[in-house]
């Protein structure tokens, strides 16, 4: 029996050979790419490849080997793909992201659209991210607001897009999916909740208090101190705030935000409530325009994969290939489709980068229905 230094020798031998054919298989993918440079053809051919795994694995003869050739070669010819993609916008046959590069979005004259109502979160967001003055209007659903950038009644709209203790708000994800909207900023908003009354109220007159049902959940711990206290379920916190402020009464207090306080003249009677005191939302700012601005961080797309092994895997690792740093990665399932989903990745970068450009390129030739959804 042969020692392990010698088995281990040998095993050296052989992965000197493989580096070098890997190096010789390298330099004819760029022969490859020069040849569909110049007739026109895409990078990926998935029956080529396909019929390429079939036959090298019908070159071995026991389950392991097979499944063991299948995923060597198939990272081979995903190594290969990528270098033909580098060489193609090395030699400017990459093609043009359908983006318009802007210094800033356009803040004068312009009319932006929120949802929900006056005084809530959204409302909070949209102010802080246009100003107080900016010409605004709020629509009761998310789709209200998605439609009216998209039909021109407003130029922005704002949305909540992910919560740090409730996660997702999985319905604008279908709606940037849906529409021919995108995402141009963001704002992230701290959910901040405050006992709210008119001015003067002592605490030992309130009787009734109002708020959205998970507002006062996240407030049980304070809210518990006063059990003699009335909890009764409103649809908004922004309503209930201004429901105290209408009503006029020192017995009812209202769980809202200081922007609530503030828009409907209410004093703080308690402040910091909450037990999650990194509770926050962010909002993305949609408009109806393919433009980013030249200084945006962070793209956000979308994608679907096909069926078989590995899929999603050789699509992530065109953000490895190219130093591109993903963020975020969420998944959605496709309607109409049972257990296929749709997967939503968050990146580091701007569309004007060449590494972004070479990863959006192999990633849209290798998935299905790849979108940007927006650069900011």
């Amino acid at each position: 029996m042969k020692d392990l230094l010698e088995l281990r020798e040998e095993i050296d031998a052989i992965d000197e050979q493989i580096v070098k054919l890997f190096e010789e298989r390298l330099q004819i993918s760029e022969d490859v790419a020069a040849y569909k440079i110049a007739n026109g053809k895409k990078v990926f051919d998935k029956d080529r490849e396909n019929e390429k795994i079939r036959t090298l694995t019908g070159l071995v003869h026991d389950d392991f080997s097979k499944h063991g050739v299948q995923e060597l070669f198939q990272q081979i010819m995903s190594m290969s793909r990528k270098l033909q993609y580098q060489l193609l916008a090395q030699r400017g046959a990459a093609g043009r992201l359908p983006f318009i590069a802007v210094d800033d979005i356009e803040r004068e004259n312009i009319r932006v659209v929120y949802q929900g109502v006056e005084g809530a979160y959204s409302h909070a967001a949209m102010r802080e991210y246009f100003g107080k003055d900016v010409n605004c209007f709020h629509v009761r659903k998310w789709r209200d607001a998605m439609e009216a950038i998209a039909e021109g009644a407003a130029d922005y709209a704002v949305l909540p897009i992910e919560n740090s203790s409730a996660g997702i708000v999985a319905d604008n994800y279908d709606l940037l999916v849906n529409f021919e909207n995108y995402i141009v900023g963001e704002q992230v908003i701290k959910c901040e909740h405050a006992l709210l009354g008119l001015p003067g109220t002592e605490l030992s007159q309130i009787k009734k208090v109002y708020s959205h049902q998970q507002a006062l959940s996240q407030c049980e711990e304070y809210l518990d101190r006063h059990r003699e206290w009335q909890q009764i379920p409103f649809d908004n916190t922004a309503r209930a705030a201004k429901k105290v402020a209408e009503d006029k009464d020192p017995t009812q207090a209202a769980v809202a935000s200081h922007f609530a306080a503030e828009y409907f003249g209410l004093e703080v009677l308690a402040d910091h409530i909450y037990y999650n005191k990194a509770n926050s939302t962010r909002f993305i700012i949609v408009t109806n325009q393919r433009i980013f601005r030249r200084d945006a961080k962070k793209i956000s797309i979308c994608f679907e994969v096909p069926h078989y092994s590995g899929a999603l895997y050789n699509i992530l690792s065109h953000f490895i290939y190219n130093n591109v740093n993903m963020s975020k990665i969420e998944s959605r399932p496709i309607p109409g489709q049972n257990w296929e989903y749709r997967f939503f990745v968050d990146f580091d970068g701007n569309l004007n980068d060449s590494a972004v450009k070479n990863a959006l390129r192999g990633i849209r030739e290798e998935a299905i229905n790849m979108k940007i959804l927006g650069n900011y």
